[in-house]
This record gives C-alpha cells, structure tokens and sequence, in this order.
C-alpha cells in the first residue's frame, strides 16, 4: 500500500510537517508547496503545477527534482497532484497546507479532493488535526477529550456514536442543522461511528 505526502501553499506547515514526510513513501509538492515544503526542512520527491508561484530560489534548490509541468489552468494544483497520483496508483493521499489561508481556497481544496475518493484516500492534517471524507461506518482511537466534529454533505441515515461524550442513535443527518454535529468530545478509548449511507467530513483533534 503506497501512500503519499502532499504539501500545497494555502497556508506554510511548520516542522510538525517532519511526522508526516516519515510516513509517507512518496513527497509531492503542488507548485509553491515548494517553498512550503523547504522552509519546513523538506525535500520533495516531485513538484506539480503551472509553476506560478515556486519561487526561483526553490527552483534553485530543487534543481535535481522532477519538476512535472501541467499547463491546464482551469483546476487547481491540487487537482493537478491528485490527479498525478491516481494515475501513479497511489493508495492514499495526506494533505498538507491546503487550510488555512483563503477561506475560498480551503473550502474550494476540501470540496475537491471528494470526487477522488473511489480512487485514493484523502486526510487533510494539520499540526494537531485531521479532516477527512466518511462514506462508511468507522472506528477509532484517539486521546481522551480531544474535540471531534462531523459535518454532513448528503442525507445520512442510522448515524450512531459511540465513545463520544454526546451520543446518537439512529438519527438521520443532513446539510440543516450543521451545529448539532459540531464539537463533540473523545470519551472512551474505542470510539465509532456508524451510518448506512451518505458521505460526512470527519474533523479530529490529536
């Protein structure tokens, strides 16, 4: 199962960016990511992109790196880099710097990465979270108290929590009442949710 680092340009990761490069079998950087990917002490495998803006100092750096031009200019180059990693057959996807800067641009990156899912998986991280889609029942592990949220992108049916603080049974969950699925909190060791349709953005402190 391979799996992959993807560091974009919305926001600049800090070194905590160092945990998930140790993970990662592969490091893509989408354009400026570049820049992003260098002043936390990375250095990537490839850069995507139009190369609007890796600046030529990166370039400099990089100078032993592929650098894979996309000349498209009607998706974003996280859809350039996503689209570079389906065809690599790449398992799963962690991406980094997409949140955080333009509000536009972080809501735009999240709602991107869904069409991709029947071919990759896709987590957004941060320094000290996760986001990432549900389209199935899931169970987990996290530290006791940490914040957990849910946000529904389609009618989903038989939502039950468990381990969390606030609990549901078979309720139903939709695009209304967005609150009621916001910060919830880790209670137990094993926590779990389960559903019998629908996709959900899943959000988790560490």
């Amino acid at each position: 199962m391979s799996k992959a680092l993807l560091i974009c340009n919305a926001d600049r990761p800090g070194k905590w960016l160092k945990k998930y490069a140790a993970q990662a079998d592969f490091i893509l950087a989408a354009d400026g990511g570049a820049n992003a990917a260098l002043a936390a002490g990375i250095t990537p495998d490839a850069v995507i992109g139009d190369f609007d803006s890796v600046s030529p100092r990166t370039r400099r750096t990089l100078k032993e790196v592929p650098f894979i031009h996309v000349t498209r200019q009607d998706n974003t180059d996280l859809e350039k880099a996503l689209d570079w990693l389906t065809a690599q057959s790449f398992d799963e996807c962690m991406i980094a710097g997409a949140t955080g800067g333009r509000l536009d641009f972080t809501l735009g990156n999240i709602l991107a990465a869904r069409p991709y899912l029947k071919k990759i998986k896709v987590t957004f991280v941060g320094k000290d979270w996760t986001l990432f889609f549900l389209t199935r029942s899931y169970s987990f592990s996290a530290r006791k108290g940490a914040r957990c949220s849910f946000i529904a992108l389609t009618s989903c049916r038989n939502v039950t929590l468990k381990g969390l603080t606030y609990k549901v049974t078979n309720e139903t969950w939709n695009t209304q009442r967005i609150g009621r699925t916001l910060s919830n909190e880790i209670s137990s060791a094993k926590s779990e949710i389960s559903f019998s349709d629908g996709v959900l953005l899943m959000y988790l402190e560490k």
